[in-house]
């Protein structure tokens, strides 16, 4: 594969399942009932359980770890803007776009963000930014 070029897009189909949120809400010891207790879901202003914003953003790792470039990759940074809450069953995608190269360190800057299929909001907006000596070669 070439390296990465300004502008070059890169999608990911993701649904989440409650058992995941769980397992999730577990490993990170963040075990807000409004995650985890349909009940605490349903009394809250989303009328239903939230994924985590942090899982939810959490496929930017597996982009860049498994399916993008990911042979030499180094996370360098990331940062997210939660726009609208996300919720377990519903198709979303996640979407990187080269922003910026910077040659002389083998670095790319990504715009990242998650889109609701069925709306074509974006749930989540930010920024990563990766560095590979192996790929990132122009």
């Amino acid at each position: 594969m070439a390296a990465p070029n300004v502008g070059d897009v890169f999608t990911h189909n993701i649904k989440y399942t409650q058992e995941q949120v769980n397992l999730y809400a577990q490993i990170s010891g963040d075990t807000n009932p409004l995650h985890t207790n349909s009940e605490a879901g349903k009394a809250s202003i989303f009328g239903r359980n939230i994924i985590h914003g942090h899982f939810s953003a959490s496929v930017f790792t597996k982009i860049f770890g498994a399916l993008y470039y990911a042979e030499g990759h180094i996370y360098m940074k990331q940062n997210n803007t939660f726009l609208k809450p996300m919720f377990v069953d519903t198709d979303y995608q996640a979407v990187i776009t080269v922003k910026e190269i910077f040659p002389e360190k083998n670095r790319v800057l990504y715009e990242t963000k998650i889109v609701d299929v069925a709306t074509g909001a974006d749930t989540l907006v930010g920024e990563a930014l990766l560095m590979n000596k192996l790929q990132y070669v122009w």
